[in-house]
This record gives structure tokens, C-alpha cells and sequence, in this order.
């Protein structure tokens, strides 16, 4: 009896405590952690097919601490949805839309555009359809590293290494459970997605860079925002306020996971800088850059993706590339792409291309130069990250602007938790690196580097080893 009333205390203390954290963090970090963990899970299950269960141990748990021990997931196969509690409050849900990805739907009420829709096959694509093994040793022993795990206690969880040099695909490798056709959350590799959708859009004359941003709230002269120009949103000094601080309840955090319309939390956003004066790095930007798009495209999801798909994803044979939207049907610009790594390749491609494909021109003559051109004394371009700016870091994050061992005139895309395009002209080289290093070990600039020194120990006369990437 005395050590049931003992455990009857601690439990009751327990819960007084737990009550009072939730009262003094308020809600919206809990849920946060929920309608993270809804999204990223439905994801997992229907739109990656990985095992939904191992994404929460390695992605969500390790995010969520205390939290995430609290958390209750439920994976309904039947209705293509995943709802989340946390001590049996807080519920949140997401739910899977065919062609579109995953919806997170604040609330049980009706989910727009529910059905989704079928979108038409992309053919093309890789002609080797079996994984691609490195015949060079040197290149086989720096995929070995970029796979190995050489502090267990900040695991890197690579994923997926794609490596193209002259436009053929000469090696790849996969974490078990992953494959070629494994779409895997890209992150901030989207923001690079989304400059290329601007840029079509701009070569078909339906946008201007140096026009106001044509934003509805927007549209009043008298509003400071008015002046904010297409180039300043995809160059993120267009002085809306840097966005991903450190912490849960970033208003990154707030805006991706507590807001409906994302774009019109984006753009109520007073400016912190008058536009064109100070860089900071910005998904808001890139959120109503998905907003642009959304209503160049024709105003809703499909209308949206079926662009994407027609003028982008196709003619790059990205077969497993999905670019999520808001309940509003506005493109997720700053982070909700899922694609192979191998569609990633073909990405690169394009731009070590200069934007064209089987010559076809899918972005105008000067948009690569453009987007990886310095913006203000930053090392961010538009949309890419450049490798121009060798000391300083960037701000709030204290992190290096590029990787000084590799060349000047690298450029890449890059996304949380170790996701990166790596495009090196000089070397005819577009390297991708996938997976969830939640502590940014990833050893990518190592990788990339011995890639570098094998290709230019190999004999000249080598025989071709692989597919080209048409």
C-alpha cells in the first residue's frame, strides 16, 4: 500500500509538471511536434514507402526529445492518413492525396482537392535501371566514407549518392530500403525547384525579375511590401526578416506547420530592411514564390504540380518528383519536395547544362549565370548557394558559406539535415547526397573532393561505365 501511494505521488507529480511545461512552452510547441510528425510520417508510408516506424526513430524522435516520448502516431493505410497525439491531446493529421503528396489538414474538416488526381507517367529518365556500382576504386572508397557512420553518437544516415561526371551516371549508392525510385524529402533543395519554375515562367514572358512581386496582398503602392521584386524574394534580400532561428517555434516552424495558408502568413510578414539592402536567409520568400506560381499556373494544387510535371519534371525524366502544397494549393517552395536522388542528378544536369535538355531550352539563356551569381557580399546567389565568398559565415547560423576545397565555380543546392546538389562546371560534375544528419556531419566535401582526385587519376582513354542520363 505505501508504494502504491508512492506511485500514485510521482505519477500526480508527473502530471503537474508535464502541465505546467505545456503552460509555460505554450501549445504551439506540441503542436508543432505533432503536425511534424503527421506529415513527415505520411510521407514516409505512402509517398517514400519506408517504413514509417524507422523515419520516426531516426528523423522525428531524435528532433523531439522529452516530446517525442509522449508522441502516438497512428498509420491508417486504409484511409491514407496518419494522426498524431501527444499525451492523448493535440491531435493533428495528414493525409495522402494521389499526384499531390501529403495534405497536413488542421482539424477533421473536409480535405481540399481530396481525390488529388492522376497525373500522366514521365517517361525517359536513367537508361540503367539497376543501381550503378563505381568501377574506380578511388570513387567506390569515397562512396565507403560518405556511407560510414565514424561517430555513432551524430549519425550521419546517408541515404542515397548519385555521381554524374560528363553527363553520365558513374556511380551511386543507396541505404538499405532505398533505392533509385525512392523519393526522399528534399527540403531546401525545393528553393532551387522553385527557381527553375520562375525561370520557365520568366522565359515564357509571363513574369519579369525586376517587377513587383505579383503578390495580391501586396498589390496597394502605399504598402512598404509593394517595392519587393521577384529577384529580391529568389535572392532573399528582399528584407523580410531571416526565418529559420534556432528553436522549435521559429516562425519557419510556425508557418509550415501551424498555418493553413502559408503564403498569406508569409506575406503579412512586416519587412524588416528596406528591400535590396540586407540579405537573410528566407523561406517566406520561397513560399510566396510557390504562391506566384500557383497562380501563373491556373490558381489551384493540380493545376500547379500538372505545370511542374509538364515543363520541368518531364522533359528531365524526374519520374519520382512530387512538390507538395498548402490547404490553399500553393506550392511548398521553401521545402516540400520529395524526389530521388536520381532525379535530383538530372536536375543538376540541367543546369550544368545551362538549362537545356535534348536540346530543348527549359530555362532562358542567362538564368543559370543569374542564379548562381553573388548577391550583395553574401555567398547565396538565387535560389543556389555559391562557393565565392571564402571567409565569414552566414549570419545567425555561423556556418561557412561553401566548401573551400572544392573549386570557385561550384555551386550547389542545400537542404537541412545534410541534403545537397553539388554542380562543379569545371569538372563536368554534379554530385547528390541524401539523408537525415540532424547534426550536418555529413562529410559531403569530403566525398566530393576524392571524387575530384579519382577523375583526375583515371587513364584518358578510360571505356564509357555507364548510362547517360537521357
Amino acid at each position: 500500500m505505501r508504494f502504491l501511494k508512492i506511485s500514485l505521488l510521482a505519477l500526480l507529480v508527473l502530471v503537474i509538471a508535464t502541465a505546467a511545461w505545456i503552460g509555460l512552452v505554450g501549445n504551439d510547441l506540441i503542436r508543432t511536434a505533432t503536425n511534424s510528425a503527421s506529415h513527415s510520417l505520411c510521407a514516409s508510408a505512402f509517398l517514400a514507402r519506408i517504413d514509417p516506424d524507422r523515419t520516426f526513430g531516426e528523423e522525428q524522435l531524435p528532433l523531439m526529445g522529452a516530446v517525442g516520448r509522449a508522441i502516438h502516431y497512428d498509420v491508417d493505410r486504409r484511409r491514407r492518413e496518419v494522426r498524431t497525439t501527444f499525451l492523448g491531446g493535440f491531435a493533428a493529421r495528414a493525409v495522402f492525396r494521389d499526384g499531390l503528396g501529403c495534405l497536413l489538414a488542421h482539424g477533421d474538416g473536409p480535405v481540399p482537392e481530396a481525390a488529388g488526381f492522376q497525373p500522366d507517367v514521365i517517361a525517359g529518365g536513367f537508361a540503367q535501371t539497376q543501381v550503378v556500382e563505381a568501377t574506380d576504386r578511388a570513387i567506390r572508397k569515397a562512396l565507403d566514407q560518405a556511407f560510414a557512420e565514424p561517430d555513432p553518437a551524430h549519425p550521419r544516415l546517408t541515404k542515397a549518392v548519385v555521381v554524374l561526371h560528363d553527363g553520365k551516371l558513374i556511380a551511386e549508392r543507396y541505404a538499405p530500403g532505398y533505392g533509385p525510385d525512392t523519393p526522399i524529402y528534399a527540403h531546401s533543395l525545393t528553393k532551387s525547384v522553385v527557381n527553375a519554375l520562375i525561370g520557365i515562367l520568366v522565359r515564357q514572358g509571363k513574369l519579369q525579375l525586376d517587377q513587383p512581386a505579383p503578390i495580391a496582398a501586396w498589390r496597394s503602392p502605399s504598402d512598404p511590401h509593394h517595392a519587393v521584386t521577384l529577384d529580391q524574394l529568389l535572392r532573399m534580400d528582399s528584407g523580410l526578416p531571416f526565418d529559420e532561428t534556432a528553436g522549435a517555434l521559429s516562425p519557419m516552424a510556425h508557418m509550415l506547420f501551424l498555418e493553413s495558408d502559408m503564403a498569406g502568413y508569409a506575406a503579412a510578414m512586416p519587412l524588416a530592411h528596406p528591400p535590396g539592402t540586407v540579405w537573410g536567409y528566407s523561406n517566406f520568400s520561397y513560399l510566396l514564390l510557390g504562391r506566384v506560381v500557383r497562380d501563373a499556373a491556373g490558381g489551384n494544387a493540380v493545376d500547379a504540380e500538372r505545370f511542374a510535371r509538364r515543363e520541368l519534371f518531364g522533359p528531365l525524366g524526374m519520374r519520382d518528383t512530387v512538390i507538395e502544397t498548402d490547404a490553399t494549393g500553393t506550392p511548398v517552395g521553401a521545402s516540400n519536395v520529395y524526389a530521388s536522388a536520381r532525379d535530383f542528378a538530372r536536375f543538376g544536369q540541367l543546369y550544368l547544362d545551362d538549362g537545356v535538355v535534348d536540346g530543348r531550352r527549359i530555362l532562358p539563356e542567362g538564368w543559370v549565370a543569374y542564379s548562381h551569381s553573388q548577391t550583395l557580399k553574401t555567398g547565396y546567389g538565387a535560389g543556389f548557394w555559391t562557393n565565392l565568398v571564402s571567409e565569414g559565415s552566414v549570419p545567425v547560423w555561423d556556418a561557412p558559406w561553401g566548401m573551400p576545397r572544392l573549386p570557385k565555380d561550384m555551386y550547389y543546392a542545400r537542404g537541412a539535415f545534410g541534403q545537397y546538389v553539388v554542380i562543379v562546371p569545371s569538372e563536368h560534375l554534379v554530385v547528390v547526397r541524401m539523408g537525415i544528419s540532424l547534426d550536418y556531419g555529413t562529410g559531403t566535401e569530403d566525398m566530393i573532393v576524392a571524387i575530384i582526385d579519382a577523375l583526375h587519376h583515371q587513364p584518358r582513354d578510360r571505356p564509357a561505365v555507364a548510362a547517360a542520363t537521357r
